[in-house]
């Protein structure tokens, strides 16, 4: 791969982190990506020929404010620079977006995993690939206090192997719904046996249990791509409260999709015996 290549793609992983955390409504995680893709395009853009651009071109300094969806409108120019084979400055071609939809877009779209199944598998349209997982190493131990570590070992689906490049978003919200932790994802899971989607991956809860405050809860949810709508949706999640953090498994129910954060309105899945299976450590220094 050239060295253009992987400069671009610095700036994509960039832009993507910032724009998921802008969707999620984590802002200071969001701006901290977009600082790091600001600082990388004007570092390449000052030791490009000043032949190519103008000084006003040039400036990275703005006080204009744009909204998140004309943010996600540039993904399209930075993927064509990835998939299109000539010398930059070029006339930018359309690829596939691929679009992840922030909690609460997706009050419309409850028929669709219905709509999916009838229809089969989906186009077999290319389409990017998604990035690995975001996966948080193991905090610190601090005496007198646990680490909780959570292996996701697989979840039950009727239609599991339809879904494209599944995965898990797991986050730790208080009883408003808001976050405590980073939020992570999990590498795509690639093993589908009958109605189970298996990713035996380890997820590091990103803070000590005894901080964990009142009311507070683990989510999992579960997302996958469509390529006939080129976006990740959501189809279900299930989450953990406080009283269930006990070392051992641990299945939990699956509930309907949007992710209720304050757990208000909560609707079961499916009434088949399909659940999340987990399997929790403890980890505490004495």
């Amino acid at each position: 791969m050239s060295d253009v290549n992987k400069t671009i793609q610095k700036w994509h992983a960039s832009f993507r982190k910032g724009t998921d955390f802008d969707s999620w409504g984590q802002l200071v995680e969001a701006i901290d990506e977009y600082q790091i893709l600001a600082r990388q395009l004007q570092k390449e853009v000052q030791s490009t020929n000043s032949s190519d651009f103008t000084e006003e071109q040039k400036c990275t300094q703005s006080k204009e404010e744009f909204k998140l969806e004309e943010l996600k409108k540039l993904e399209t120019i930075i993927q064509n620079i990835l998939t299109y084979n000539k010398e930059f400055p070029f006339d930018v071609q359309p690829v596939p977006l691929r679009k992840i939809l922030a909690p609460g877009e997706e009050e419309n779209l409850e028929l669709e995993e219905e709509e999916d199944a009838a229809a089969g598998a989906g186009s077999t349209e290319a389409f990017p690939p998604r990035a690995p997982g975001t996966l948080l190493p193991r905090l610190p131990s601090e005496p007198g206090m646990s680490l909780l570590t959570i292996k996701i070992e697989k979840i039950g689906l009727k239609d599991a192997g339809q879904c494209i490049d599944p995965y898990m978003t797991i986050s730790v919200k208080d009883m408003n719904g808001v976050d405590l932790n980073p939020v992570q994802d999990t590498p795509v899971a690639t093993r589908k046996e009958d109605t189970y989607i298996h990713f035996s991956v380890d997820v590091e809860i990103q803070r000590h249990v005894e901080k964990l405050p009142k009311g507070a809860a683990i989510f999992f949810e579960f997302k996958h791509y469509k390529p006939k709508k080129r976006f990740t949706s959501t189809k279900c999640f299930a989450f953990m409260e406080m009283d269930e953090i006990k070392p051992g498994p641990i299945v939990i129910e699956l509930y309907k999709k949007p992710t209720d954060f304050k757990r208000k309105k909560l609707q079961l899945l499916t009434k088949k015996q399909l659940y999340l299976h987990l399997h929790q450590t403890l980890h505490k220094d004495s």
